[in-house]
């Protein structure tokens, strides 16, 4: 199955007052790799939340921010400490007092009040474990429309990178079908080829039968392509089957282009042909844009 590394998805989900809201993104990345933020009170639930992630995602990196909009929570959110209030307020006064000043631009201030930040404070609301129990059901259900709206952007962008690589593929495949009747073709050659030199060789009264019989192997070895152009073909087939399969392809797929690749560098350097060199130059240039698409593929 062709699944894109990268997408995007957000959910929410409301009740009693209560609205969660989740947004999910995913890149490339070679492993699985959950960065999770969570409001501070559900901090020990992160590996819950990785474990609902990682049902749908195998590989790359994905970035969940949850978002709690909690309007009882809110309203008792700030605080204002008097006893703070008035110690700072006491405190101007005596400085009022030290220095000396007067007048209007010596009054007390309510701008001069706000530069002490721990006048308001946010205590931790009351513990309520039916209503954290409702909050984290609702973190849930927007966490389960993300991840349905991340994998079927995700799926979208893998059928248009699965097009394009069949096309690629197809390509190679064309290409080794040029090499094969390329090398049916000059088969008369290369026998030709072996035969002079074998005559060469047996001209020469020192002639050594087993550097002879070594020569001869040597040669046919070196312009044979045959079991480089089977195991492409095998690898090609491979290739599209593992595209076709319902299981994650990223690592399979990067795998067998690396022994496409070995294939097509083996067949370019025993070959000894140009026009199969020009066939070669092109099945690793699809090869190469294969490549890169590929690590795009979860």
């Amino acid at each position: 199955m062709i699944i894109s590394m990268t997408g995007f998805g957000r959910g929410e989900a409301s009740a009693n007052g209560v609205t969660a809201m989740v947004e999910l993104k995913t890149l490339n990345s070679r492993y699985l790799d959950l960065g999770v933020r969570l409001p501070q009170r559900f901090q020990e639930k992160e590996l819950q939340f990785k474990e609902w992630v990682s049902k749908e995602i195998a590989r790359g990196k994905l970035n969940a921010t949850v978002y709690l909009d909690d309007q009882e929570t809110n309203k008792k959110s700030a605080v204002l400490d008097e006893q703070k209030l008035e110690q700072y307020t006491q405190i101007l006064l005596q400085i009022k007092e030290k220095t000396g000043a007067s007048g209007i631009e010596a009054a007390i201030q309510f701008k001069d009040l706000l530069h002490f930040n721990d006048l308001i404070t946010h205590p931790e609301p009351e513990e309520d474990p039916e209503h954290d129990d409702m909050c984290w059901n609702l973190i849930k259900q927007a966490n389960e429309q993300a991840l349905a709206k991340l994998m079927e952007m995700k799926i979208q962008e893998g059928e248009q990178l699965r097009n394009d690589i069949l096309n690629r593929i197809e390509a190679i495949a064309t290409a080794v079908e040029h090499i094969r009747s390329i090398t049916g073709d000059r088969a008369e050659e290369v026998r030709k080829k072996l035969l002079e030199r074998m005559k060469a060789l047996l001209e020469d009264e020192k002639i050594d039968k087993d550097r002879l019989e070594m020569e001869v192997t040597i040669m046919a070895d070196k312009m044979d392509i045959t079991e480089e152009t089977v195991r492409l073909d095998a690898h090609l087939k491979f290739f599209i089957e593992a595209m076709n399969s319902k299981e994650h392809a990223g690592r399979r797929l990067n795998f067998l282009t690396q022994e496409i690749n070995r294939e097509l560098n083996t067949i370019g350097s025993k070959a000894n042909d140009s026009a199969i060199a020009h066939e070669v130059v092109k099945a690793k240039e699809m090869l190469e844009q294969i490549r890169e698409q590929v690590q795009n593929v979860e």
